[in-house]
């Protein structure tokens, strides 16, 4: 089977949770995924799932950083690095073929912010092993990116209970 890319972008909500149902997908065939999730470090309920499941390996911030804006030099230089050291090893697995699903959670935003190595991400838009399915999330894609993309899901805001002052809610937003 030839992999192709898939791109979920757009300013709702559901990117993330689009992509972990691919997972869960793939992983029901007895395919190897690997979740790697930039600059996130919070605990999450998927994650809590996704233990269970040992298809699916989810690598990501040892801790929450916050937002990108909000966080000092030495705390981006710090999450830049353990991103480039999970994505690094994440391609290192999809070359070798121990990965047939690679899952880039937030992609757009860590490329955007300079949160990981850029050269990583365009060389595995243009040189992806060909099976490997590839799924790129987040807001605001390159048109490299965009390009690239054989699936493209824009994720649109129509409305979001967080205008209204409702805070995110454990198992349904995290």
């Amino acid at each position: 089977m030839i992999g192709l890319i898939h791109l979920y972008s757009g300013d709702g909500k559901g990117k993330t949770t689009a992509a972990l149902g691919l997972a869960l997908r793939f992983a029901g065939h007895n395919g190897k995924a690997i979740i790697v999730q930039l600059s996130k470090g919070r605990d999450t309920g998927e994650l809590h799932s996704l233990a269970h499941i040992p298809e699916i390996e989810v690598l990501r911030c040892s801790r929450d950083y916050g937002f990108w804006k909000s966080m000092s030099e030495a705390e981006r230089a710090a999450c830049r690095m353990e991103n480039d050291a999970n994505l690094t090893k994440a391609v290192k697995a999809a070359e070798s073929g121990a990965c047939g699903l690679l899952i880039i959670d937030e992609a757009t935003s860590a490329y955007e912010n300079g949160a990981v190595d850029r050269a990583v991400i365009d060389k595995l838009l243009s040189d992806k092993p060909r099976e490997l399915e590839l799924v790129l999330t987040g807001r605001n894609p390159t048109k490299a990116m965009l390009s690239a993309a054989d699936y493209i899901s824009e994720i649109r805001s129509l409305r979001h209970p967080y205008e209204r002052g409702v805070d995110a809610r454990e198992g349904i937003e995290f």
